[in-house]
């Protein structure tokens, strides 16, 4: 099994690093998005996919992953501690949190996912989980694992960018990525015709520059070429760039267009 989390380290030496999306949640996916080169795949179990409550779910996942030499960027489908323990007990790396409004919700989150945590004993707890059965109760294994996880938080919500000063506080947190079209709904108060372009423009810089000044990496989606390119000058570094779905629809639908089928 592999323990080493290539994403955190990248993130660390300030690369900039593209994924994309596997709906299927395909480990043959997975792995075929690795050997194309990308350096994420990101799962969305917050609005598709098993249960992560399911630790066999990961199995295949995580093995797919190793095999194309690529990282899992997992979102969960809630801040909850208990989970947090449970995926990262089944082999992730990474995991991404919904949801957060402020820095206690994530304080929480982020504490359930080490075993030493701000200068005293964090909320993981040891246990038998995959990561554990290869190196058992041992010091390595626990020092090893808070080394390798990365938690990263959602920026999807008005109350997430009034607090974003004290989220890139919370000790630990290892990057954060903004929801777009989740932001606009909550500035709108629910009613996506009044959204305001300009407003949401705003609280999207408004995050990014937060994220830079704190040196905390941020991500986001730019599922155009210049748009991405753009991105990535502008100091994001986690840019998912598209989706497995989303690919045949274009590539396939445009060879039968070609062909005079629509």
């Amino acid at each position: 099994m592999r323990t080493r989390n290539g994403l955190r380290r990248a993130l660390e030496e300030g690369e900039t690093l593209f994924g994309a999306s596997a709906d299927t949640f395909s480990p043959t996916v997975i792995e075929t998005l690795g050997d194309v080169g990308l350096d994420f795949v990101w799962l969305d179990f917050e609005h598709g996919g098993p249960s992560p409550y399911d630790s066999t779910v990961f199995e295949e996942l995580t093995r797919a992953a190793e095999a194309g030499d690529i990282e899992l960027l997992v979102r969960l489908p809630a801040p909850d501690p208990p989970l947090v323990r449970k995926v990262l007990d089944a082999g992730v790396r990474t995991i991404l949190l919904p949801r957060i409004e402020t820095a206690d919700e994530l304080r929480r989150a982020v504490a359930a996912a080490h075993f030493s945590y701000d200068g005293d004993v964090g909320d993981r707890g040891v246990g038998v989980g995959r990561t554990a059965r290869w190196e058992g109760y041992v010091d390595s294994h626990v020092e090893g694992e808070d080394r390798e996880v990365l938690v990263g938080t959602m920026v999807e919500n008005e109350r997430a960018v009034e607090h974003i000063d004290e989220l890139l506080s919370v000790p630990h947190l290892g990057f954060a990525f903004i929801g777009p079209a989740d932001l606009a709904m909550s500035m709108s108060g629910g009613d996506p015709t009044e959204r305001s372009a300009e407003a949401v423009q705003a609280a999207i810089d408004r995050t990014r520059e937060a994220c830079l000044d704190a040196g905390v990496p941020v991500g986001r989606i730019r599922n155009d070429v210049d748009a991405a390119q753009t991105a990535r000058d502008e100091g994001y570094q986690l840019i998912r760039i598209g989706g497995d779905l989303e690919s045949l629809r274009t590539t396939l639908g445009a060879r039968l267009a070609d062909l005079g089928r629509s």
